[in-house]
């Protein structure tokens, strides 16, 4: 055989490997949602809201070691505050926030910007006293009352008239709030501005108020550590901030006058009729519901994207993330006191997720 004809069934044969390798590499990997297996590395930079920290590094953490290598997510929790301005800002590749932008918030961004609702989760009132544990009632006067600085002692009668049988002592009530903007704090003046006319009157509803009595703490690790070092200390932290700091927390009596504990069923049932008449933007409150199972200051989280991305690669992985945490991640949620999302919201936020674009390309490959 000839070297010529050697050299030439040598370079057929490689360009024919490398034909091939090219299909391999434009096709191998792909995974639902449109995460390849062997992307180019990326980090998105993300901040906001500490109501769903816990879920959110569990997240971050899984997706990166079974779904994503290549993706690393960096998560800072300064609050639904912080989360609003820096995706104002474009300091981050996305915000998180348990209190939905206001329509003037919205119109200061440079760009359109989605609600992608992750899970629902159950505020609490968290407290510190000697003796007594999760259970302690509380009707929507009683909590009005107390962070109005209204009600001063445990032994008020107002606290021991629903609560025969629990030896309330005469002690100040020390209150803990948050002193950064807050989607929990969001969340909890919505309900009080719901429950009570006088709250609504002199505090009103906000993710910064200006309370009435009380200290304030940083984020919910904050409240929950102030709470814990404080004896007869009160405040309202995400219920999983309460758990993990081993803290009681009240069960609050709910529209249909039953006393009700925060758990993941009552998160759902709060949830489920405005899951029905869900806006299409997803911005919605579900605090003080009806029904004899609703937990009432109960509420969504947020991650905030802009449907034009500016980059290319991030934006390809932020939407790959995106459809992962509405269906795989949802998943994680119980085991940290989260209450999944209903299926037509999933629904919802996947139609949002399909229309974030690059130059008016969808982003999201199925």
């Amino acid at each position: 055989m000839s070297n010529y004809f050697k050299d030439w069934r040598l370079s057929g044969l490689l360009a024919v490997m490398l034909v091939a390798g090219l299909i391999l590499a434009g096709c191998g990997g792909q995974q639902p949602g449109g995460t390849t297996g062997t992307p180019e590395k990326v980090t998105l930079n993300g901040a906001g809201a500490s109501f769903p920290y816990p879920l959110y590094s569990k997240w971050f953490d899984e997706y990166k070691k079974k779904t994503n290598e290549a993706v690393t997510i960096n998560y800072q929790s300064i609050g639904s505050g912080g989360g609003i301005k820096n995706i104002t800002d474009k300091t981050v590749d996305f915000g998180a926030s348990d209190a939905p932008m206001k329509d003037d918030q919205l119109q200061k961004a440079p760009g359109e910007l989605f609600h992608i609702p992750t899970v629902m989760g159950a505020v609490v009132v968290t407290f510190n006293l000697e003796g007594v544990s999760t259970g302690l009632k509380m009707s929507p006067e009683t909590v009005a009352g107390i962070f109005l600085g209204e009600i001063k002692k445990w032994n008020d009668p107002k606290l021991t008239s629903i609560n025969p049988g629990v030896q309330l002592p005469d002690k100040d009530i020390v209150v803990v709030h948050r002193s950064d903007g807050s989607g929990t704090t969001n969340i909890f003046t919505d309900y009080l501005s719901s429950v009570s006319p006088a709250w609504k009157e002199k505090v009103g509803k906000g993710t910064s108020v200006e309370w009435p009595a009380g200290v304030g703490a940083k984020g919910n690790e904050g409240v929950s550590g102030q709470v814990k070092q404080t004896p007869g200390g009160v405040g309202y932290v995400e219920l999983a901030y309460a758990v993990e700091n081993k803290l009681p927390y009240a069960f609050i009596q709910n529209k249909d006058g039953k006393f009700v504990e925060p758990t993941i069923e009552s998160t759902t049932a709060a949830a489920a009729a405005a899951a029905a008449s869900m806006p299409a933007d997803m911005r919605v409150s579900i605090v003080n519901p009806p029904g004899a199972d609703s937990y009432p200051i109960s509420g969504y989280t947020y991650l905030l994207v802009y449907k034009n991305q500016d980059d290319q690669t991030k934006g390809k992985a932020l939407v790959d993330f995106l459809w992962w945490a509405v269906h795989d991640g949802e998943k994680f949620a119980r085991d940290l006191l989260y209450a999944p999302l209903p299926d037509n919201v999933v629904k919802l936020a996947e139609n949002k997720i399909k229309q974030i674009n690059y130059q008016g390309k969808q982003l999201l490959q199925q």
